[in-house]
């Protein structure tokens, strides 16, 4: 990074390389540090938070109730951190994916949003979006299922 890029462009750099370097890892990221001259970005998560008590209402309303097998019968994208999931690159943009989509590995499906740091969701695996498990804006946390997928079989393209 040059010497002459003030703290901001600094920080940016120092996000981005961040997020190439976590996209990169084969395993879940605990912390990652980063340096540039005197700037320094650290970032650090922490485990999931313990399930909350069964007696407490399901705070996603909507048709997840009736799908047609258990979230943990079927493939799904799983956030990456804890922080806020974004279903669209920005605000008013059109979602990344939606039910019905065929999304292959690597593919971008989301944004999980944490201390600023926007962090990529991808696919692990090639599939078909048979459901979106979280509202856009919505907290999430580490390894939670995001969204569901259908395997691909011989005739899905």
């Amino acid at each position: 990074m040059s010497g002459d890029a003030g703290p901001e462009e600094v920080l940016d750099g120092l996000s981005r390389h961040a997020r190439k370097l976590v996209a990169e890892l084969a395993g879940p990221v605990r912390r990652v540090r980063l340096r540039s001259g005197e700037t320094v970005l650290e970032v650090e998560w922490h485990g999931p938070a313990r399930p909350a008590p069964r007696a407490e209402v399901d705070p996603v309303p909507g048709p997840r109730v009736e799908a047609a097998a258990p979230v943990t019968d079927r493939p799904a994208v799983r956030a990456p951190v804890v922080g806020t999931f974004y279903r669209s690159p920005e605000p008013g943009a059109a979602p990344f994916v939606a039910v019905g989509d065929v999304v292959r590995p690597g593919q971008v499906v989301g944004i999980v949003e944490a201390m600023k740091l926007m962090n990529e969701v991808t696919a692990g695996q090639a599939g078909r979006v048979v459901e979106v498990l979280v509202e856009d804006g919505k907290p999430v946390e580490y390894d939670q299922p995001l969204i569901a997928l259908e395997p691909l079989t011989g005739r899905d393209g």
